[in-house]
């Protein structure tokens, strides 16, 4: 019987299904000859988030495709476009079921913060299942996060002695949200966490990078996390389709809980309404899209659009492998 016949039916889990769409177009101002580039645009499976379907489109047509999945276990598509093109566009769609439940802080457990930094230290973390390596890995600099005096002086009030962790993470993301301003466009990629402490203002991406710095900077362990919030419209005003935007949060490791992700941009701990992309050190790990062309173009104009809409509530879930590249 062909699966359309069937009258098997499968129970939704709790949570939510989302339809995604990420839309990049590229115009540029005289011919790109060559455009090499890699997407991280594919959402994760896990636990609690179940990856349906997904496609990454490419116009031109690319020449070579591939999909890789890269050390820190996040999913990429490669593609390199030999036509010769003033517009480049690649469309990222997903359908994803995700049922996180919510962290909160009277129910994590109660392990101090300075009690977490020695069992790091001690290379604890296998008993809950975490990658001994992958906690080390997550106390060092990186490229966009260098723990330094200005970022532990900001800090150095919420690290009271004795404090457990979980009260810890709320209160940076509760500081982060009340004491910094949302910005679009007050800081750069290459922003430091001492300038976004100095202008008190900055972005998603810059607050995760400031609380990620507080912690390192105390022996905890935390990482950056990429993907997708799903947003709501003002009251009595419906909802602008592709208005959404990627979103960026921390993930912390907390003794007995693992990984725990909290969003100092909305001062909350992560939930169902997040779509998780990727994780790594910093942005630099899990950029959207980046890549490499040849051109005599003078400048380029950059469009990006982001759709993230529920979809039917009662649809089956039944994880799928993703289709690296639709090219079209």
């Amino acid at each position: 019987m062909s699966p359309a016949a069937t009258t098997t039916t499968v129970d939704a889990p709790a949570g939510r299904t989302y339809e995604l769409v990420h839309r990049t177009t590229y115009a540029y101002t005289d011919p790109v000859t060559r455009s090499y580039g890699r997407t991280t645009l594919t959402p994760r499976d896990l636990p609690d988030q179940t990856l349906r379907s997904s496609t990454v489109t490419v116009h031109p047509r690319p020449t070579d495709t591939d999909a890789h999945v890269d050390y820190f276990g996040n999913r990429s598509t490669y593609f390199a476009v030999t036509t010769p093109h003033r517009e480049l566009v690649v469309t990222a769609r997903s359908t994803v079921h995700v049922s996180r439940a919510q962290a909160d802080v009277a129910t994590l457990p109660q392990v101090s913060w300075e009690d977490t930094a020695r069992e790091v230290r001690r290379g604890a973390g296998a008993a809950d299942g975490s990658d001994v390596v992958a906690l080390r890995e997550a106390l060092l600099p990186s490229r966009h996060v260098v723990p330094s005096a200005e970022v532990r002086a900001w800090a150095a009030p919420t690290f009271t002695p004795g404090r457990p962790l979980a009260q810890v993470l709320a209160e940076l993301a509760h500081r982060i949200r009340t004491e910094l301003t949302y910005r679009p466009g007050s800081t750069t990629v290459g922003t430091t966490q001492a300038e976004v402490l100095a202008q008190r203002a900055g972005v998603c991406q810059d607050f995760a990078h400031l609380m990620i710095a507080a912690l390192r900077g105390r022996g905890l362990p935390a990482r950056y996390a990429s993907g997708y919030l799903e947003t709501f419209p003002p009251p009595g005003r419906p909802k602008v389709r592709g208005a959404d935007a990627s979103h960026a949060w921390v993930s912390a490791w907390v003794p007995g809980a693992g990984w725990v992700d909290i969003d100092p941009t909305n001062d909350a701990f992560v939930s169902d309404r997040y779509v998780v992309l990727g994780w790594g050190r910093d942005y630099g790990d899990v950029p959207p899209l980046r890549g490499v062309i040849f051109t005599d173009a003078s400048g380029s104009e950059l469009t990006v659009s982001v759709d993230l809409a529920l979809s039917d509530p009662g649809a089956s879930v039944d994880p799928v492998s993703p289709t690296p590249v639709d090219a079209s």
